[in-house]
């Protein structure tokens, strides 16, 4: 990158209100490398128990800006969503909201069975561990006024093959039903739920679909972009949307019954949070000092519930293949998985993402004491590297 360009990336940065310290922050690392495509950003913090230890960050949070992107810009982090989600199900698990082995159909008005076992029930541990038997329909949104019981009643959502327990299926729609769940245990929408139990008592400006947080985060908020160019999602001109949910007519939240939609704040992957922010959930779970939660029920999220054995499950062509509650555990090591993202033969645990062009990672390697969280924007749809991830999310899982 040529001096005039970053000179010209800089003064974008300071003109589009980017602090002080986040353009020294970039002046000290001096020119970044150009990232892969002119419209892609991608950020990169690195963590211990104490707080964030290195950052890297280039290209633009908005191109019709010419934004520079920083460290602290919040993002729709798509599936690292569910880890976050699982910490606010631990919350209510802790203050006896919540019974992680009880049927979930005893929380809502509408029953949760799969209609070929209707003698099997649901439970939070299946759900959050993707082994309900709910397959993902073509489309899982579902739109304020419409009901989730009428969505996952339809026999094509569910495994006709596998009774709840027995078989490991990826499944978003699950987790607008922990989210329903949530709602009907703790007497709130799940998006003031999480801003209750995760976001104020971790000190974070973060949110599900823009809807707690506040106007200066959202101020900062990243474009995403396709490999292709165009806008995919969250270009909000620094403005809070009009609406945070999916509406077929107004947006009257104020006539919402609770538990009957838990899909209107995208529970599944709709949370926006900077690196930072993730930095933050990455280092409270190395400590694991029993400040936000006890050791035990840290234990039981990272815990494998599926470990695949060649045939009890699919394995999304080898990238999933050890799962606990929302937490992936990395590497298997078992043929038929291919989830050395790290390349190292290291363990780690966390989540990865995947959504609108974006590639995410939140990942901790335990034994060291240190993790790292990462984006990047503008990621073509076919990116094979050497590992069932991406080329973006290999080279980023190593600071490359």
């Amino acid at each position: 990158m040529s001096n005039r360009v970053w000179i010209g990336m800089l003064a974008a940065a300071l003109i589009a209100g980017v602090s002080d310290a986040a353009a020294q922050d970039l002046t000290a690392r001096g020119a970044p490398a150009q990232p892969p495509t002119a419209l892609a950003a991608e950020v990169r913090v690195a963590f211990n128990a104490r707080g964030v230890t290195a950052s890297a960050a280039r290209g633009l949070a908005d191109r019709a800006t010419g934004r520079v992107v920083s460290d602290a810009d919040p993002v729709r982090i798509a599936s690292i969503s569910k880890l976050v989600v699982a910490l606010g199900v631990m919350r209510m698990v802790e203050a006896g909201q919540l019974d992680l082995d009880a049927d979930v159909a005893r929380y809502l008005d509408w029953p949760v069975r799969n209609p070929t076992f209707p003698d099997a029930p649901v439970t939070l541990r299946q759900l959050l561990s993707h082994r309900s038997g709910l397959i993902d329909p073509d489309e899982y949104r579902v739109p304020l006024g419409d009901r989730l019981a009428d969505v996952i009643a339809r026999p094509a959502l569910w495994d006709a093959q596998h009774a709840p327990g027995r078989h490991f299926r990826y499944s978003n729609v699950a987790f607008p039903v922990i989210a329903s769940v949530m709602e009907k245990a703790g007497g709130a929408r799940f998006d003031r739920l999480m801003q209750q139990h995760v976001f104020a008592p971790l000190g974070l400006d973060a949110c599900f679909n823009w809807s707690t947080c506040s106007d200066a985060k959202i101020a900062r908020h990243v474009v995403l972009y396709r490999a292709s160019g165009e806008v995919a999602l969250d270009d909000l001109a620094g403005k809070r949307p009009d609406c945070p949910v999916i509406a077929k007519q107004g947006c009257d939240l104020a006539g919402y019954r609770l538990g009957e939609n838990g899909a209107l704040f995208s529970p599944q992957g709709g949370l926006r949070a900077s690196m930072r922010d993730l930095a933050v959930i990455g280092a409270m779970l190395i400590r694991n000092d029993g400040s936000f939660l006890t050791p035990a029920s840290i234990a039981a999220l990272e815990r494998v519930a599926w470990r695949f054995d060649g045939a009890n499950g699919d394995t999304s062509g080898g990238f999933y293949c050890q799962y606990g509650l929302a937490v992936t555990t990395l590497p298997t090591g078992q043929t038929g998985c291919d989830d050395d993202l790290f390349g190292d033969g290291r363990v780690r645990v966390g989540h990865a993402g995947e959504a609108y062009g974006l590639r995410s990672g939140l990942w901790i390697d335990r034994a060291a004491g240190a993790g790292v969280a990462f984006f990047a924007t503008a990621t073509p749809a076919v990116s094979k590297g050497r590992s069932a991830f991406s080329v973006e999310e290999e080279r980023l899982a190593k600071g490359e």
